[in-house]
C-alpha cells in the first residue's frame, strides 16, 4: 500500500491479495531450496567424488557460492512470504472493526463522509418543558483517544463544543451514536496505518545488493532480516502456538498446518516450536539448527563469563552438528535459561522402536564438558543399543537446572525438573510412529532423583517401560515398586567406589563431612558402623530393601587409595572404561533386559 490509508481503502482492501502474493514468494522460496539441494547433493557431490584437480577445486568453489546464493534466496523469499501473510492477518482486525462501524452507521441512518466525519439526522425530542421539538442534525469527527479531540460541527456547520445538546438536556440522541461510530472509524484507520507502516519498513529491508554474493556479512544480514520479520509478524505467528496444550494436542495442531505455515515457524520463529514437546523430531531439529546461530549471536553480544561458557558450548555443539555423525544427531531443544538447556538425540526418536532419554545430574550445565562428555554418553548408548536392535535412539535431556555441588543438593531442582521431563516424554509418545515403542528413562547421579520424582508423579513417566538408575544418591522412594513400572523393570548400576551412591542420609551427613568431605563418606560408614540401606535421598536403589534389578558394573578406582575421587561416578556409560556397564545399559535400552549380567544387592 502507498500513500495515506483512507477508510474507503481499508474497507475495500482484499487481504487475500497479500496472501496470494505470499504464495508466489513461497513457490520461489521452494524452487530456490530445490535448486540448492540439486547443487549441493548432485553437482557438487559428484564433482568432489570424481575429480581431483585445480580446475575441479575452482569449480567446487563456484558451486558452493551458487549453493549459498540459492540458500539466501530461499530464506529471504520465505521471509517476504511470512511478512505478507502477517500483514494480511494484522490488517484483518482493523478492517473488521471498520466494517462493523460502517454497518452500524447504516443501520442508524448515519452518513459517513470521505474524510471520515459522520453526519446524523434531525430527531424529534422533548425540551425542558416537555414540549416536543425538532433537534437539528449535525456532523461529528472521530477521535482515537490518543490525540486531542478535533473540533466538531453543529447543525449550522460551525464548530460547536456540544453538537446536538442544549444546556444539560440532550436534544438529539443521534449525536452520541454518530460520535461513537466516528471514533471507531478513526481508531480502525489509525491501527491499519500503524500496521501498514510497520510492515512497509520491514519489507523494504528485505533487499539484496546487486551482483549477489553471499558472504559472511550477508549471512549476518539474514539473521537481522529474520529478527525484523519476527518482530513485525511475531503476533501473527505467536498467537497460533498452543503452548498451554498437551503434547498430543500440539502434534495435532502441527499436523493441521499447511506446509507453508510449518515452514514459516521453522524459518522465522524457530524458538517457538523448536522446544515444543509434541512437534516431530525432524521439525524440532530443523528449527533448533536455525535458532542456534541466532542464540549464539545473542550470547556474543551479552558478554560475561556465563554467556561465554554457554557460547563456547554452543559453538562446540554446532561443530558436532555440522560433522557426519553415526547415529545422526537431532537437536530437540536449545536455550540459555538457567544453567543452559540442550536436548540431543542420537538417532531419530520418532522412527526408532527403542528410545531412551537420559537425565544427567550433579554438576551438569551447558559447557564444554557437556559437549565433550555428556553427549558422548548418549551416543555410546545409542551405538551399543543399535548393535542389538538397529531401530534404537538415545537422548540426553538437559531440560532443567541440576545442582552444581554436592553441598547444595536438595529435592527442589528435581521437583522442578520432573514435570518438564514428563512433558518431554509425553511428546515422545505422541510423535513416535511405532505401534508399541519401547521407552527407557535413564537417570544418572542427581538425574536419578529427577527421574524418580517424575516416576512418582500422577500417572508416572509417560510411555516409560523401563527405568535405569545410575550412580544414584537415592530417588526419594523406599522401594522400586513406587516408580510405577514394576520392580522387575527398575534397573540399578552402582559402583562400589562411587561416592555419590554412598552419600549418607541427611541425619548422618555430618559424620562423613567431618572426615574430609565427600571422600570421607566410606570411611565414616565403616568407622561408625552406619547402615548402607539409607542414602542422601531415601533408600539406596542398589540395596536389597529397595528390590530393583542390580546389574554388573566395574567398581572403578578407589577414591582414596587409588586417588580415584569421583572417577567411578562418571564411567557407567563409557565402553572404554566400563564395558560391562555400557553393555548392560544398551541391552536394557534395546529391549533385551534378559541379556544383562546381574550383581548382588548391597
Amino acid at each position: 500500500m502507498t500513500g495515506t490509508l483512507t477508510w474507503r481503502q481499508l474497507r475495500d482492501l482484499r487481504t487475500s491479495e497479500f496472501t496470494d502474493a505470499g504464495d508466489v514468494w513461497h513457490r520461489v522460496s521452494n524452487r530456490s531450496d530445490a535448486d540448492r539441494v540439486r547443487v549441493d547433493r548432485a553437482m557438487t557431490a559428484k564433482l568432489r567424488d570424481t575429480q581431483e584437480s585445480e580446475s575441479a577445486e575452482a569449480a567446487l568453489g563456484r558451486l558452493r557460492r551458487l549453493g549459498r546464493n540459492f540458500q539466501y534466496l530461499h530464506t529471504e523469499c520465505g521471509l517476504v512470504r511470512t511478512a505478507l501473510n502477517g500483514l494480511a492477518a494484522d490488517l484483518a482486525e482493523p478492517q473488521n472493526l471498520l466494517r462493523q462501524a460502517l454497518a452500524d452507521a447504516s443501520a442508524q441512518n448515519l452518513t459517513v463522509h470521505e474524510d471520515g466525519s459522520v453526519s446524523y439526522p434531525a430527531a424529534e425530542v422533548e425540551d425542558l418543558t416537555g414540549a416536543k421539538k425538532e433537534a437539528p442534525g449535525g456532523t461529528v469527527r472521530g477521535h482515537d483517544g490518543l490525540t486531542p479531540a478535533p473540533p466538531v460541527l453543529g447543525a449550522d456547520g460551525r464548530p460547536s463544543l456540544y453538537p446536538g445538546y442544549s444546556g444539560f438536556k440532550p436534544l438529539n440522541p443521534n449525536a452520541a451514536r454518530a460520535q461513537a461510530v466516528a471514533d471507531r472509524i478513526v481508531r480502525a484507520v489509525r491501527a491499519a496505518r500503524d500496521v501498514d507502516a510497520r510492515y512497509a519498513k520491514t519489507l523494504n529491508g528485505l533487499k539484496a545488493e546487486k551482483g549477489l554474493d553471499v558472504t559472511e556479512a550477508t549471512l549476518k544480514d539474514v539473521f537481522r532480516d529474520t529478527a525484523d520479520v519476527r518482530s513485525t509478524a511475531g503476533r501473527h505467528l505467536g498467537e497460533g502456538v498452543p503452548e498451554d496444550k498437551s503434547p498430543a494436542e500440539r502434534k495435532k495442531w502441527w499436523n493441521g498446518l499447511t506446509d507453508e505455515q510449518r515452514q514459516e515457524y521453522l524459518e522465522v520463529a524457530p524458538d517457538l516450536v523448536g522446544g515444543l514437546d509434541g512437534i516431530p523430531a525432524a521439525a524440532r531439529d530443523e528449527a533448533n539448527r536455525t535458532y542456534l546461530p541466532i542464540l549464539m549471536d545473542e550470547l556474543s553480544r551479552e558478554g560475561g563469563d556465563d554467556a561465554k561458557t554457554k557460547l563456547d558450548a554452543l559453538r562446540g555443539m554446532q561443530d558436532k552438528l555440522n560433522a557426519p555423525s553415526d547415529p545422526p544427531m537431532f537437536l530437540l531443544g536449545i536455550g540459555d535459561e538457567g544453567n543452559g538447556r540442550a536436548i540431543v538425540s542420537y538417532g531419530n526418536p520418532d522412527t526408532s522402536k527403542n528410545v531412551s532419554a537420559y537425565v544427567p545430574g550433579l554438576g551438569t550445565k551447558l559447557n564444554g564438558e557437556f559437549v565433550d562428555d555428556t553427549l558422548k554418553r548418549a551416543q555410546d548408548t545409542a551405538i551399543g543399543a543399535r548393535r542389538i536392535d538397529p531401530s534404537s535412539a538415545s537422548i540426553v535431556w538437559l531440560g532443567y537446572d541440576a545442582p552444581q555441588h554436592v553441598d547444595v543438593m536438595s529435592k527442589g531442582d528435581a521437583q522442578r525438573g520432573a514435570p518438564a521431563y514428563n512433558e518431554f516424554m509425553a511428546g515422545l509418545s505422541a510423535t513416535n510412529r511405532n505401534a508399541d515403542p519401547h521407552v527407557t528413562a535413564i537417570g544418572h547421579s542427581y538425574g536419578s532423583l529427577t527421574v524418580g520424582t517424575a516416576a512418582q508423579r500422577s500417572g508416572g513417566i509417560p510411555g516409560a517401560d523401563d527405568i535405569i538408575l545410575l550412580g544414584s544418591p537415592g530417588v526419594d522412594a523406599q522401594k522400586a515398586t513406587e516408580l510405577g513400572v514394576g520392580k522387575d523393570h527398575v534397573f540399578v548400576g552402582a559402583a562400589d567406589n562411587d561416592p555419590v551412591t554412598h552419600l549418607p542420609s541427611k541425619d548422618e551427613a555430618a559424620l562423613g563431612w567431618a572426615l574430609s568431605g565427600p571422600l570421607g563418606v566410606l570411611p565414616a560408614r565403616d568407622l561408625f558402623d552406619i547402615g548402607n540401606d539409607d542414602v542422601y535421598f531415601g533408600k539406596d536403589p542398589a540395596s536389597e530393601a529397595f528390590d530393583a534389578r542390580r546389574f554388573k558394573v566395574d567398581d572403578g578406582p578407589e577414591m582414596i587409595m587409588e586417588g580415584g575421587g569421583f572417577d567411578a561416578h562418571s564411567q557407567y556409560f563409557t565402553p572404554e572404561l566400563d564395558p560391562e556397564s555400557a553393555k548392560n545399559i544398551a541391552r536394557i535400552v534395546a529391549g533385551r533386559p534378559d541379556w544383562i549380567t546381574t550383581e548382588e544387592h548391597r
